[in-house]
């Protein structure tokens, strides 16, 4: 008798669809299937094939950006307008992979300038890296099965993903685009299954390539079982630090931190979530984002007038409010929100001085939450906000230049933005964390260029 996954909706709990899980004997198919493709050469997808499919790919989206909006939005919980950003952002994905295509190839190494060198001539060239292996996080459950299927596709590698148990509906409907569009079959695979089975996919000795979005803990305890070999990239979450000068310009900052901190209900691995304010403007930053978040309206992620949704689970909305009730106990002031609206959803909230031992300025809260803490020298802050483990993006608010560079320079991070929010991206950006917030680096051509091997071609003659 074979189990099934259930999908829930994040906002009121109801049945969206019920999947069957698919078995040890079907993932390993799915392996056979892709490593057979890959190891047979004459399989391979030549590259003006590979654009002519994704060009399909995008002609399939763009008509129907309203159904993949509503599936999107009724399965993960993000709003609605925020959703159609996510398909247009996706969209706009596979148009960045044909662009690179054409333009990801080899060097020449120079050769003939010592005498072991001479008649000799060396260029690099790429190929694809082998079966590639995804397991996906729910937050963009449509951007995020962009991420981690058309680099591999774009570059000519196999591709099998595991998508968010919570939300696979995006992840299985973009599929059957990709088929629709000419994909061969093999090339790109949705597994949906249990933990065991998802393990005994990711530690296959078969792939070349791991992909992995998601917690921390689950990323560093697949990668390290992961086969001898095997590349990987992981994309974890951070605690997402700004540091505001007393010289800021707050009325053009103030909508950026509340967009950065409650999009998606703060469930974005750099959502703004410490916000260090000069002792001479935090009160007005602290009361005046609490404004904005207390008019933000919270609701059903399929209503257009929706800005806050729900978060994915009640597990969740029980965690955030069990870590906003320790940082108001131990001397955390609530300035807005602090309590949950319903099983599924949590009140924008803004909390003035936690203290820093309390979990909510300790680790990624994941939530519609965002701490805001007084400080007297800059240099201090910078000191609390590099205090963690976590290395991604930041961000500094300043009009002096001089400021804004000896902050990028000292913050601890993988991306520093001036006067913009921590979650500013684009997905031709470089993209990832560094220490516990994972390893290797996203966005379109980035990930296109991890998932290729360079071999090196020497040649020798006497003419040369």
């Amino acid at each position: 008798m074979s189990s099934t996954l259930k999908v829930f909706s994040p906002f009121d709990g109801s049945l969206i669809k019920e999947l069957e899980l698919q078995d040890a004997n079907q993932v390993e198919k799915a392996i056979v299937t892709a490593k057979n493709l890959f190891d047979d050469r004459s399989k391979w997808i030549p590259k003006y094939e590979r654009i002519e499919i994704l060009e399909r790919v995008v002609k399939i989206m763009e008509s129907r950006v309203e159904e993949l909006t509503k599936i999107a939005a009724e399965e993960g919980g993000k709003p609605y307008v925020d959703s159609k950003v996510e398909v247009l952002r996706a969209i706009n994905g596979v148009k960045l992979a044909i662009e690179n295509i054409g333009q990801l190839g080899g060097t020449e190494i120079p050769m003939g300038h010592t005498k072991s060198s001479a008649n000799r001539m060396a260029f690099t060239m790429c190929e694809p890296i082998g079966v590639v292996v995804s397991v996906s996080a729910f937050n963009h459950p449509l951007n995020l099965t962009i991420h981690q299927t058309i680099p591999a596709l774009a570059v000519g590698c196999p591709v099998i993903i595991k998508p968010a148990s919570t939300t696979p509906l995006s992840c299985l409907n973009f599929v059957e685009i990709l088929k629709e569009a000419g994909l061969p079959e093999g090339w790109c695979q949705a597994i949906v299954c249990g933990r065991n089975e998802a393990e005994k996919l990711v530690t296959d000795s078969r792939i070349g390539f791991f992909s992995f979005i998601g917690s921390g803990g689950v990323g560093w305890r697949l990668k390290s079982k992961l086969a001898n070999g095997v590349h990987s990239a992981l994309e974890h979450g951070g605690v997402a630090p700004v540091i505001v000068e007393p010289d800021a310009k707050i009325d053009e900052m103030l909508p950026l931190l509340a967009k950065g901190g409650f999009y998606h209900a703060g469930q974005v691995c750099v959502s703004v979530q410490r916000v260090f304010a000069h002792e001479s403007i935090c009160d007005e930053v602290a009361n005046r984002l609490s404004k904005l978040a207390k008019n933000l309206k919270v609701g059903d992620p399929l209503s257009p007038e929706t800005e806050v949704g729900p978060l994915i689970t009640k597990g969740e909305v029980d965690r955030v409010e069990k870590w906003v009730n320790e940082a108001k106990e131990n001397g955390g002031r609530i300035l807005c929100g602090g309590n949950r609206i319903s099983d599924f959803c949590f009140e924008p909230t803004v909390i003035l001085n936690p203290p820093q031992n309390v979990e909510i300025s300790q680790k990624e809260v994941f939530g519609p939450v965002v701490c805001v803490y007084s400080y007297k020298d800059r240099n201090e802050a910078i000191k609390l906000a590099n205090s963690l483990p976590y290395s991604f993006q930041a961000s500094v608010f300043t009009t002096n230049l001089d400021t804004a560079f000896d902050t990028l320079q000292k913050l601890k991070a993988a991306a520093v933005m001036v006067n913009d929010h921590t979650a500013f991206r684009v997905d031709w950006m470089p993209f990832g964390g560094r220490e516990d917030s994972g390893i290797g680096v996203g966005g379109i051509p980035f990930s296109m260029e991890e998932m290729t091997a360079k071999k090196l071609m020497v040649f020798k003659s006497s003419v040369l």
